[in-house]
């Protein structure tokens, strides 16, 4: 297993060689690759589903407090961890026993960054942050987007211990769920 720097600018899961000796079935060399491509893809929809999230929230806040600054710099800290658990998904998730471990690592990682996104909107809640103008059925709204998948993160850990893939492809769909909008919260013009 190779090492990988941190950074998303570095070091994304992308296989971008293919093994020595592929030239001659250069299609078969790059569809054994799925694994990085699954990996990638993934954590892409993850992270646009954060960045999306994120986003929403900043939008109904006046202001932030240094504790809130603070907890977005943590979330900032697990989306640039990200590209560690994604590059050791890729390479071990056809793997038996090295694809449970790096499935339920990678997904404590999700797991972190949608938890610390639900507590960024639930602090904001709870210390007047969010603008006055925003409806209690916005602030509800919002709130039960965030909540539904941290139990599922929880329930994909769990089965990444016994189907490493199938795990993988429900946090693909997590990450969809989160990506798709939120109708009843179009802002008011």
């Amino acid at each position: 297993m190779t090492a990988c720097s941190p950074w998303p600018s570095r070091s994304w899961c992308w296989r971008s060689r293919c093994p020595p000796g592929a030239e001659d079935d250069l299609l078969g060399a790059l569809l054994d690759q799925w694994p990085s491509y699954l990996a990638y893809v993934v954590s892409f929809a993850t992270v646009g589903a954060l960045w999306l999230g994120h986003t929403a929230i900043t939008h109904y806040l006046h202001g932030a407090s240094p504790l809130l600054l603070r907890l977005n710099l943590l979330l900032l800290l697990v989306v640039a961890f990200l590209p560690f658990p994604t590059r050791l998904l890729a390479e071990t998730v056809e793997h038996d026993e090295g694809g449970n471990v790096a499935t339920t690592f990678y997904g404590l990682t999700l797991l972190a960054a949608s938890g610390l996104t639900s507590i960024i909107w639930r602090y904001a809640v709870r210390t007047g942050l969010v603008r006055p103008d925003v409806s209690n059925a916005e602030v509800a709204v919002i709130s039960q987007k965030l909540t539904p998948g941290l139990v599922f993160y929880v329930v994909m850990i769990g089965l990444g211990l016994l189907a490493p893939v199938v795990a993988v492809l429900g946090y693909l769909a997590i990450a969809v769920f989160y990506l798709v909008p939120i109708r009843s919260l179009r802002r008011r013009t």
